[in-house]
């Protein structure tokens, strides 16, 4: 008759019993769960109102850049300066036409081809003159409107940097917000993975041995009696007589 096989099992202790049932009834669900990644989606702050207001601005600053970019800054009074400045001059001039012919008068050389030549020198210097006065005017009121051009554009790059950094600034504390509303969409969508990850963490670092275990024994069944054996029936009469005659002990 066979010997019999005793097979030891080692087996979780019942303390862990309940939490592994536990922790395996929470997980299977999971297991098949599809996560919503749209809830968590990344999100793009839009711009600040001061960037929109500046990007505009800046579309507009060609208008400080280009050739005819002083003319706006031009003195409204510059043809008044002109015209009385030069007429002050035509007034000097003409004393000094007059001065001119009186002492060709005086010295008897008037209409004479000296005098002549003596007054159409003295008109073409006078005529430069003003010419040159003319000029210098204009390029004073140029220059004036050109710096104030220059100054403008300056000011308003100035402001249009100044907009645009406060509005940076408030993009990213809006893109901030976006992000933190992200993340913590995000972490409630994996807590229950995170919480049983870490717990699953646990049970898996428990060594073996740090909790009495249970040994449990049994028999292995015998082998079946031959087929040839129980249809004669001598197999249980023969351990009848053995017994009997004490042959099994």
């Amino acid at each position: 008759m066979a010997e019999p096989t005793t097979i030891s099992q080692v087996l979780p202790a019942p303390v862990l019993e309940g939490a592994l049932t536990a922790f395996t009834k929470k997980i299977e669900p999971l297991m098949g769960q599809a996560i919503n990644t749209g809830a968590y989606a990344p999100t793009i702050a839009a711009q600040d109102a001061l960037q929109t207001q500046a990007a505009q601005a800046a579309a507009g600053l060609g208008s400080l850049t280009g050739a005819q970019a002083y003319e706006p800054f031009m003195s409204p009074y510059q043809q008044e300066v002109m015209d009385t400045t030069l007429a002050e001059y035509d007034r000097n001039a003409g004393v000094q036409r007059q001065g001119l012919r009186d002492s060709s008068i005086q010295s008897g050389a008037y209409g004479g081809g000296r005098e002549g030549v003596q007054r159409a020198e003295y008109q073409q210097r006078s005529d430069m003159g003003r010419a040159g006065l003319q000029a210098q005017l204009l390029a004073q009121n140029f220059q004036q409107a050109q710096a104030q051009a220059n100054q403008q554009l300056a000011a308003q790059q100035g402001l249009g940097q100044y907009q645009t950094a406060i509005g940076q600034g408030q993009q990213a504390f809006t893109q901030a917000g976006l992000d933190a509303t992200a993340s913590a969409a995000r972490e409630a969508t994996y807590e229950p993975f995170t919480r049983l990850g870490l717990v699953g963490q646990q049970l898996a670092q428990i060594q073996p041995g740090a909790f009495p275990t249970q040994t449990v024994g049994y028999q292995a069944p015998g082998a079946p009696p031959s087929p040839l054996a129980s249809a004669l029936g001598i197999g249980g009469g023969i351990a009848s007589i053995g017994n009997k005659l004490g042959l099994f002990g």
